[in-house]
């Protein structure tokens, strides 16, 4: 699985030969396998942090990676814990799964505007009761349509046939698990000579919320890169989420409707920028993938999106939970349970995979750019890493594991002051020999200035 990711991020395959993989299938309850999903993403991730680190001129270190310790990675949110005390999940009260008048919906509305706009096109007040009554009368794919259109965030439940018979999943076969394009011309860049840490001395601005591009920046700073988190003071947040994946970030403010000549001055001091906005967005602001390349020739662009750029779905708004809805992976989960109602999979795996797999995307477009030059781009969706989840096959007796509490996986736990208060996070599961990952405290959003460290 390892040599297959590498490989098709144009690295060699036999990278792979330096992990050390521990461990056995289930630890999470799914016939999906998720745990397999977490450990290899999570030890791709942390191999090109190693070749990197070979790279820049250090030895060739081993990267050792546990199943269990992979899958509860996957589930960071749930554990993170500030003063002993959990913070929920952070949902929305109407966010979720509705029966339809021919089958199930799901809503997402964590975000106040994609709640209001679900609200204002159901014309119902904003309760669980209101909104069920009103979905009720509504077929689940036309609802589903209109709400795209909108801007809104909903998916129709569909089985898998359902998804294979929809266009978008053809657009997506087509596509790479990761996609790494050169997208300009820029000299040779060079790596820094050795240093602590793989990416030390590296600069990555992350323009991403929610879960999976934050878990590309998170695994980035982990393996030393400085990052700076941008977000803006009107945009909404979710503040669990801010915590945990924002370890070992710095977090600055700028809103680029007026702050762009700030925002240009950043993008020429970075290696890579992670964006996870609605393709366009950025560009809107000025700042599309070329001018960026033109403002820093050799940057690299990791892009995290739902379901891809190109189909018609291309650009359409989606989360983790609305990706398994509507591609059949519920509905097979429910199955194998032996449920009538859709089941959902044990984390947000599609988030959490899609973040890995977009750091190492980036960290592979960096070792190409050091050896023959270019500015890149790494596309990483949603849609596309549940179609290689599903490739992997599935686990017969996934429903026999135990849940996992906070107490069963204390040893995997590590606890540090941060501006929150005392925080307790799972640490990072892939451990490198020679230079372990260290993910720092998590900071407030524009507790930062919008500048480089020296």
């Amino acid at each position: 699985m390892i040599s297959d990711i590498l490989q098709g991020a144009g690295l060699p395959p036999g990278l792979a030969d330096h992990a050390i993989l521990t461990g056995a299938e289930p630890v999470l309850r799914s016939s999906f396998r998720v745990d397999a999903a977490a450990r290899g993403s999570i030890a791709a991730s942390g191999l090109v942090a190693a070749a990197i680190h070979a790279a820049r001129g250090a030895d060739m270190q081993s990267v050792a990676v546990d199943m269990r310790h992979a899958a509860v990675e996957f589930r960071s949110e749930r554990h993170l814990r500030i003063d002993g005390e959990g913070r929920g999940e952070g949902w929305d009260a109407i966010a979720g799964l509705y029966p339809s008048r021919d089958g199930f919906v799901r809503l997402h509305t964590n975000f106040p505007h994609h709640r209001a706009g679900i609200l204002a096109l159901l014309g119902c007040a904003p309760t669980r009761e209101a909104v069920a009554a009103e979905l009720l009368k509504r077929d689940s794919v036309a609802f589903e349509t209109e709400a795209t259109a909108a801007g809104l965030c909903v998916s129709a439940f569909r089985t898998h046939a359902e998804w294979l018979a929809h266009p978008q999943a053809a657009a997506l076969a087509a596509q790479p698990l990761v996609a790494i394009e050169r997208i300009g011309e820029a000299p040779r860049t060079p790596l820094p000579p050795a240093a602590a840490r793989p990416l030390a001395g590296l600069r990555v601005l992350d323009l991403t919320r929610v879960i999976a591009g934050p878990v590309a920046g998170r695994t980035l700073a982990a393996h030393g890169a400085d990052v700076l988190h941008i977000t803006a003071p009107h945009l909404p947040s979710i503040p669990l989420l801010v915590m945990d994946t924002g370890r070992g970030k710095r977090c600055a403010e700028l809103d680029l409707r007026v702050d762009g000549p700030r925002f240009a001055g950043l993008v020429a001091g970075a290696d890579a920028v992670l964006r996870s906005y609605r393709e366009g967005a950025l560009a809107g602001h000025g700042f599309s993938d070329e001018r960026m390349a033109e403002l820093r020739p050799g940057i690299v662009i990791g892009h995290l999106s739902a379901y891809g750029v190109t189909g018609p779905w291309g650009g359409k708004r989606g989360f983790d939970s609305l990706t398994q809805t509507s591609t059949g992976i519920n509905a097979d989960e429910a199955t194998a349970a032996g449920e009538a109602a859709p089941r959902v999979l044990p984390c947000q795996a599609l988030d959490h995979a899609s973040g890995y797999l977009l750091a190492m995307g980036v960290m592979a477009a960096m070792l190409r750019r050091a050896e023959e030059g270019g500015s890149w781009r790494v596309r990483v969706s949603l849609a596309r890493t549940g179609m290689w989840l599903r490739g992997l096959g599935r686990v017969p007796d996934g429903f026999s594991a135990t849940e996992p509490s906070q107490e069963d996986i204390a040893d995997l736990l590590e606890t540090h002051p941060s501006d929150f208060g005392l925080l307790t996070a799972v640490r990072h599961a892939a451990i490198l020999a020679d230079t372990p990952a260290m993910e720092g405290p998590a900071r407030p959003l524009g507790s930062s200035p919008a500048e480089w460290a020296a």
